[in-house]
């Protein structure tokens, strides 16, 4: 019998993603941590620990294969928080605007025997440089809200990028090179 795949995220984003290399998850859980960073924390670290951290806190039963992502948007040493209300994504965009910026997607495999594997994936983004009218049309289409770093690359901000060098699928939210081996290397039969 196939084990069965848990996604540990109630994110419609990183289901569609593994759709795409045919891991259909059996059930989704979203996973209740603390994403706050540590004090001196580095962004790699933290994206890794968050991963780490969701999937286990999901419950894993017999012959289920969990897995969980983290998408941290970093500044140099600086961890960008999530655009929680309209003014703090205008700060985050007019951050971004004109220059490069890292996308680390971390991942966390826990398969059926309980083996933990992680990978992360760091993609270089460079913005075009944003007038105050293009962050304002940005922030009232709403899409932004909520996400790292105040964007979504998936939608209009995506005519921002003018530079990516890394995962495309990853700065959406789940990089699917590295989901793919993660998979195959614990036991979930992908093509």
């Amino acid at each position: 019998m196939n084990p069965a795949l848990v996604l540990a995220s109630s994110s419609p984003r990183r289901r569609d993603l593994l759709a795409r290399i045919g891991a259909v998850p059996a059930r989704q859980a979203a996973p209740d941590i603390d994403e706050e960073p540590r004090p001196g924390e580095l962004p790699r670290v933290y994206a890794l620990r968050l991963a780490v951290e969701k999937a286990q806190a999901v419950a894993r039963g017999p012959g289920e294969i969990v897995i969980a992502g983290d998408t941290t948007i970093a500044v140099g040493r600086r961890i960008l928080p999530p655009a929680t209300d309209e003014g703090v994504q205008r700060r985050l965009l007019a951050l971004l605007s004109g220059r490069r910026h890292h996308a680390l997607s971390a991942i966390c495999v826990i398969d059926a025997a309980g083996t933990v594997r992680t990978r992360i994936a760091d993609t270089v983004v460079a913005f075009k440089p944003l007038s105050a009218a293009e962050i304002d049309d940005y922030v009232v289409c709403g899409e932004g809200l909520g996400k790292a770093g105040g964007y979504a690359i998936q939608g209009r901000a995506e005519a921002f990028v003018r530079f990516l060098s890394g995962s495309h699928s990853g700065v959406v939210g789940l990089p699917l090179f590295e989901a793919r081996a993660l998979l195959k290397a614990s036991g979930l039969p992908l093509g």
